[in-house]
């Protein structure tokens, strides 16, 4: 496929989104005539995390994929005023310290394909944003097409667990020194990454240093787990889902292990799983058009039918 020739256009905003009235970033790609394609970041990440080249990738399949900060990232309005999210009392079962849940964040995604006219969209969310995306099938069925969950889970407990003792080994993420941040995001990387693909340190460096200056808030992360967590199982009511569903997954994922893929795409009727070997919780370069393609087929099918 023919990247060179995708319009790239620049980072837009805009203000009173959804229910919450938030102000919402997003960035578009390709022709705005074609199918949009609305892509769904993880935990802690924003937008620029969906790599400009797999975004091409799919533009160049006669899609218009759409990216975009979720709230408490990037430039999204971040909920600063919350409360600490007190971890402790949340896994006994006190959710006072959570602010918003998955549902709201759903909400959000809703409320940006109305202000940018869309009735329906395709929806592709990796990690926390596949939990996000899967929630809007469930919540708001018909604005949805197709769904692409990519290393994410349904929420049961028993399936998607991360590795402990990767994760144990990894500090928290410094938020006072921007070359540490920096180096914390590429060890970070080569922990969970694919240890099968050659990790691109200068291109993770160059994405760390972005997301830095763009965004750095301390808690935003955590306020997004937190509702993760209160926003509990989600398998009965995949099972719901009608539409073309593609379940990706890494076979070597350190964060979400690929049971919770697995189970994705048993609950959900008809879904497809297509695992990778030595994949782990990213989108490895070499398999950006592998993706593309496939996500572009589940599409095309989806308008098809």
């Amino acid at each position: 496929m023919n990247t060179n020739k995708v319009q790239i256009h620049g980072e837009e905003s805009l203000q009173n989104v959804g229910p919450s009235k938030i102000k919402m970033a997003y960035q578009r790609f390709g022709n705005p005539a074609l199918q949009p394609v609305f892509l769904i970041m993880g935990a802690g990440a924003q937008m620029i995390n969906w790599p400009e080249g797999f975004c091409l990738e799919l533009a160049s399949h006669d899609l218009h994929p759409i990216r975009f900060d979720n709230r408490d990232a990037g430039l999204t309005t971040h909920f600063s005023d919350a409360p600490v999210p007190n971890f402790p009392a949340i896994q006994s079962g006190d959710f006072s310290t959570v602010t918003y849940t998955l549902s709201d964040m759903a909400q959000d995604t809703v409320g940006l394909m109305d202000a940018l006219g869309y009735d329906s969209v395709h929806l592709v969310g990796a990690s926390m944003g596949g939990m996000i995306a899967q929630t809007i099938a469930i919540e708001y069925p018909h604005r949805v097409r197709s769904l692409t969950s990519i290393m994410s889970t349904t929420g049961d407990h028993s399936v998607g667990q991360p590795d402990y003792a990767v994760l144990a080994n990894l500090s928290s993420p410094p938020y006072d020194d921007r070359q540490a941040y920096i180096e914390w995001q590429i060890q970070s990387r080569k922990a969970i990454g694919s240890p099968k693909y050659p990790l691109n340190e200068k291109f993770i460096a160059q994405i760390a240093g972005l997301a830095w200056d763009r965004d750095h808030d301390p808690l935003g992360m955590m306020r997004q787990a937190v509702a993760v967590i209160k926003s509990g199982d989600r398998t009965e009511q995949l099972r719901s889902i009608k539409i073309p569903t593609l379940v990706i997954h890494g076979e070597s994922d350190k964060m979400i292990d690929i049971s919770g893929g697995r189970a994705v795409a048993a609950a959900i009727p008809g879904a497809e799983l297509a695992a990778f070997e030595g994949m782990g919780h990213d989108l490895p370069k070499p398999l950006w058009s592998v993706f593309a393609r496939k996500i572009a087929n589940l599409i095309h099918r989806a308008e098809s039918s």
